[in-house]
């Protein structure tokens, strides 16, 4: 160690005295000192460069500060109205995890200076969204985008239904959102995404962590995973011709013609000896060959019926239309005589109906400060194992507020046992949801069905729900019953209820309802699950047994004769 120590320092003192003489000898002769000027136009080049460099990061960094500032004021002027538009809440999360780290590259202190800032002066309560949070706000404007038929070029450039609601989409926000959805294989959607990303590539000047080629291999391999390898050769062949010597693209071509000449070798062989010559390009090309109509399963007709009614394009019948009434109901307990309810008819057997103005403004904000802190992602029922688990058909955030917390959670219980005449003393606490970007919950039944091990150790089934609207809702929102095609919008302040059971106790399929996405605005609800415990005298069983695959069975027009 120590000679390691004496060679280097051997080494230092022979450089140092080499620099010395040689700046010593400069002076004394001009041709010695001229080529200095070499030296000194280096370091003005250089300097120059280094300065153009901070230039340019500095204006990136300056375009980021006004972008984040202008966006920051819009939120503040109407903080709901701003994150309850789909593509503000996704741009949001955008700018604070893959455009914050961009941002961090091109400051000198590097990462630590952002996200440790708010360590250094203590702001604990300040909190960055993770990719899995960007991923759920790209899914979440798919889900709209698909429910509500919104246009892709429209929605990029910040509008909804027509109007203009935010500032457009930038090709990095289109070229991020279709990357999120391609790695969540969602293919279909990443193409439409990838593709807006290319048109609006050149029209901005923003510094960008991905290229145009990077689009069209997104954009050619989409294509190829949606099997159309026509497309994908042609889009890798114009990828191609900005970048020849791209690996992948020049290893995917012969890939793409094998597979290509094997589906032209398949289809010929289907073809031959039934109807003689056939121009194959015809049937290759996805756009021109005549596909025979695809019976819908249960599944995808219910979703369409689901999607319809979230649009608002389905009503329910004439025939039970024209029975529907509105009234105040004064009967279930002494005190509505002077306090009478509004009720009103949306459906007749079964009997769902909408009571209006059963909770004020005053407990909906009391509401809602108790449940805040308890907000946890909403659960369903598992129905194997009985355990409340998180699901992808369902997105939103819940809390749970007993009677005992607050007089206004115990008033608000007392009321609902007074408008549906219920007995309370089996019934769920109230629960509040708020709902997320997009947030929705789909086609399901609140009751529990015979082979589900749910509520086995509480007082029977959910004989019933009441759903009290916390907030009006801008667009989207409603709740939806899918075998009734009734849809009910929400209204702040009042409650929608029904009977889940039929009076034998078995389910009432009729029921089964959805919460649509939310378009815009934010969406608060809390509601309140009775059980069949302590109902025995106010809703005894009926006679007359009604099974729930029986029910299932019949036409739909019999099946009413039976509520």
């Amino acid at each position: 160690m120590c000679s390691m120590v004496k060679i280097s320092y051997v080494i230092c003192f022979i450089a140092l005295n080499l620099w010395t003489f040689t700046r010593g000898e400069l002076f004394t002769a001009i041709s010695e000192v001229e080529p200095l000027l070499e030296t000194h136009r280096k370091i003005i080049d250089d300097l120059d460069d280094y300065i153009n460099k901070e230039e340019k990061r500095l204006s990136i960094l300056k375009r980021h500060l006004i972008k984040y500032r202008n966006e920051h004021e819009k939120a503040m002027d109407d903080i709901p109205n701003y994150l309850g538009n789909p593509i503000n809440a996704f741009t949001l999360i955008k700018r604070l995890t893959t455009d914050l780290d961009l941002i961090e590259k091109n400051i000198v202190a590097g990462t630590a200076y952002i996200k440790n800032i708010t360590v250094l002066n203590n702001h604990s309560d300040v909190k960055y969204p993770t990719l899995e949070d960007l991923v759920g706000a790209a899914q979440a404007l798919t889900r709209l985008q698909d429910t509500y038929h919104l246009d892709v070029k429209d929605l990029s450039e910040g509008r909804l239904n027509g109007v203009i609601y935010s500032t457009s989409m930038s090709a990095s926000d289109c070229f991020e959102l279709g990357k999120a959805l391609y790695n969540e294989k969602d293919y279909s959607n990443a193409l439409a995404w990838m593709m807006e990303a290319l048109r609006k590539y050149s029209e901005d000047d923003e510094e960008r962590t991905f290229t145009e080629v990077d689009i069209l291999e997104y954009i050619s391999f989409s294509h190829y995973l949606l099997d159309d390898v026509k497309k994908a050769m042609l889009w890798t062949r114009k990828l191609l011709e900005l970048e020849p010597d791209h690996a992948r693209a020049r290893g995917n071509l012969p890939h793409y013609k094998k597979a290509l000449d094997e589906k032209e070798a398949n289809l010929k062989r289907r073809l031959r000896g039934d109807t003689g010559d056939v121009d194959i390009d015809e049937y290759i090309d996805d756009d021109n060959t005549a596909k025979k109509p695809v019976e819908l399963s249960t599944y995808e007709k219910e979703r369409k019926s689901y999607e319809a009614l979230c649009r608002g394009e389905l009503e329910i019948s004439s025939e039970n239309s024209k029975n529907l009434t509105c009234r105040y109901l004064t009967e279930n307990h002494p005190f509505l005589k002077l306090a009478p309810i509004k009720m009103e008819y949306k459906y007749l057997n079964p009997d769902i109906v909408l009571f209006h103005d059963v909770l004020s403004d005053s407990e909906i904000e009391h509401i809602k400060e108790l449940a805040k802190p308890r907000f946890k992602r909403a659960t369903v029922h598992d129905s194997k194992t009985g355990k409340l688990v998180p699901a992808h058909y369902r997105i939103s955030k819940s809390g749970w507020l007993k009677d005992e917390e607050s007089p206004i959670i115990a008033r608000v219980s007392r009321r609902v046992a007074d408008f549906t005449g219920l007995n309370m003393m089996s019934a769920e606490e109230l629960q509040v949801v708020n709902y997320g970007i997009g947030g929705h919950y789909e086609p399901h039944f609140d009751f529990a069905r015979k082979q589900e091990n749910v509520f086995k150790e509480t007082n029977g089934n959910r004989i019933a729900t009441v759903l009290f609207y916390m907030s009006d809702v801008a667009q989207g929102g409603a709740t939806v019953f899918t075998e009734l095609g009734l849809s009910v919008f929400p209204v702040k302040g009042a409650a929608v209820f029904w009977l889940n059971l039929h009076p034998s106790g078995e389910g009432d399929l009729a029921t089964r309802h959805a919460a649509c996405p939310v378009l815009r605005g934010s969406k608060w609800v809390c509601n309140k699950w009775i059980h069949q415990g302590g109902q025995e005298l106010i809703k005894p069983c009926g006679l007359e047994y009604q099974a729930e695959s029986v029910i299932r069975a019949l036409p739909r027009p019999l099946l009413k004769t039976f509520r």
